[in-house]
């Protein structure tokens, strides 16, 4: 068994800054990508942006510019720093990642509970 567990939402004021992090704990091997998306009312999720193993970065063109994926392999952790906020990314926050696991050879893509980001006006 496998779980990711993010903390670091809240509220706050445009223009502000919030850093998300994501853990990840169970029975792990490695961890391959590990990506942040989100989901407002009314709207699908979508995808904020995703790290490789490496380090190497993508993001929505929504966010590029104001947010920065990091990670931690030794804690098995992704972190989401978000500066510049806006009313509109306000949403609930979720982590992904493409782990693998024990018995050697299996792979679970595993899915956080989310955390909620508003953004005030």
């Amino acid at each position: 068994q496998v779980r990711l567990v993010e903390s670091g939402g809240g509220l706050v004021q445009a223009g502000g800054s919030l850093r998300l992090s994501c853990a990840a704990s169970g029975s792990i091997v490695s961890i391959n990508a590990m990506s942040w998306y989100r989901q407002a009312p009314g709207n699908q999720r979508e995808l904020v942006g995703d790290i490789t193993r490496g380090g190497s970065t993508n993001y929505a063109d929504s966010v590029k510019g104001r947010f920065i994926i990091s990670r931690d392999n030794a804690k098995n952790t992704v972190y989401l720093q978000m500066n510049s906020l806006k009313p509109e990314d306000t949403a609930v926050y979720y982590c992904n990642a493409d782990i693998n696991t024990f018995p050697l050879g299996s792979r679970s893509n595993v899915w956080g509970q989310g955390t909620q980001v508003t953004v005030s006006s």
